[in-house]
């Protein structure tokens, strides 16, 4: 197929927040908001590509703030005038700036929009075309065990989640145990758990909580110790009887090589929201080469962020073998989509429309704009 060449003529950066329902609490930090920043990719004949930044400072640096900054001063005057499908020239300029995860792989994700509604596809097919939906594993954050094992029942009664990734980390470390004991004994073999440490615990305590959870069937555990702790996530993993992944340990394919072949991961957390569909494309390449195994992460995300995690998630076989995180945005009071998401019997369709699929409320992002 052969696509008129079009040019792009401007990029917008809207800051909104969205509040959560409940602060959502982990080793790493808490948000109480999603203070997110749209992008939006114009071309010269009028399509507009749409994609979202969730800004983590915590665990990458980035702020809403720092976001629109440098999409609008350094990014945009380096993309305007390509072509959306010149994905690779734009990679390329925008890996110049250093770090910046989440505003450049929404550009990049808001492209990969703009080519599926050029050509009459959704970006899903685009990519792979594996299949037209995923299973659902919903995250829950700190809280006492009740509470943990109230909002897993909510989960499973109202959408038919049964796949559960426990927020772990804290101290004492007896907390963390407590909840994936209960909800182990709430729910019995229904349910999938895996832990996830945000580098909370040490090398040493990572091991003891894992013993102490041996007999609760976890599927594997996500970023329990620090990255940095080289030796001691080696030592962890020799010794793990479940699956060690890494997660914002390993956002680049250099940083995945340098996990996988240290000894420390036997996976990895793929997250569309801080590497695009054209980074993701890579490292789920790598994986695949280094026999490596994988999950669609969350970042937290809005409507428009699952939908782009659903899109690249269901376009491969290999991250359509687990659940995927596609459930956070229940966490929040509103959103921004005027066809909201639809969580039934545990899984998420894809939509059939071309690009993503989605269309934003205009009345709800002029109500949730911070920038006036």
């Amino acid at each position: 197929m052969t696509l008129a060449y079009v040019k792009i003529s401007a990029v917008e950066a809207v800051p909104y927040a969205i509040p959560y329902v409940k602060p959502l609490r982990f080793a790493s930090g808490e948000v109480h908001r999603a203070d997110h920043v749209l992008v939006r990719v114009i071309t010269d004949e009028g399509l507009v590509g749409t994609a979202d930044a969730p800004p983590r400072p915590f665990t990458y640096g980035e702020t809403q703030a720092s976001i629109k900054a440098v999409i609008d001063t350094v990014f945009t005057p380096q993309i305007v005038g390509h072509d959306p499908i010149d994905r690779e020239s734009v990679a390329v300029k925008l890996h110049r700036t250093v770090g910046n995860h989440t505003a450049k792989a929404a550009i990049d994700m808001a492209l990969w929009d703009i080519l599926g509604q050029r050509a009459g596809l959704p970006v899903s097919d685009l990519l792979g075309g594996w299949t037209d939906r995923l299973r659902v594993a919903h995250m829950l954050g700190f809280a006492d065990p009740d509470a943990m094992v109230a909002e897993a029942e909510r989960m499973v009664l109202a959408h038919g989640i049964t796949t559960f990734k426990v927020k772990v980390g804290r101290h004492p470390i007896g907390l963390d145990i407590d909840v994936c004991r209960a909800l182990r004994q709430r729910f019995g073999d229904m349910i999938t758990l895996y832990v996830d440490g945000n580098r909370g615990w040490t090398a040493a305590e990572s091991a003891r909580a894992l013993d102490e959870m041996a007999d609760l069937g976890l599927e594997f555990a996500e970023e329990l110790c620090p990255a940095d702790d080289v030796a001691g996530r080696r030592w962890l993993a020799r010794q793990a009887r479940v699956p060690l992944f890494a997660d914002e340990s390993a956002t680049r394919p250099a940083e995945i090589t340098r996990e996988v072949l240290d000894g420390g991961v036997t996976g990895i957390s793929i997250k569309t929201a801080r590497s695009g569909f054209t980074g993701s494309l890579r490292i789920l390449g790598l994986c695949e080469g280094l026999g490596v195994d994988v999950v669609i992460g969350n970042q937290i995300d809005g409507q428009l962020g699952t939908s782009c995690s659903l899109a690249f998630g269901a376009a491969f076989e290999r991250t359509a073998r687990r659940p995927a995180e596609l459930s956070n945005f229940l966490d929040m009071t509103d959103d921004l989509l005027e066809q909201p998401l639809r969580i039934t019997n545990g899984e998420l369709r894809v939509s059939e429309a071309p690009g993503l699929g989605v269309a934003i409320d205009q009345d709800k992002l002029a109500h949730y704009r911070t920038d006036g």
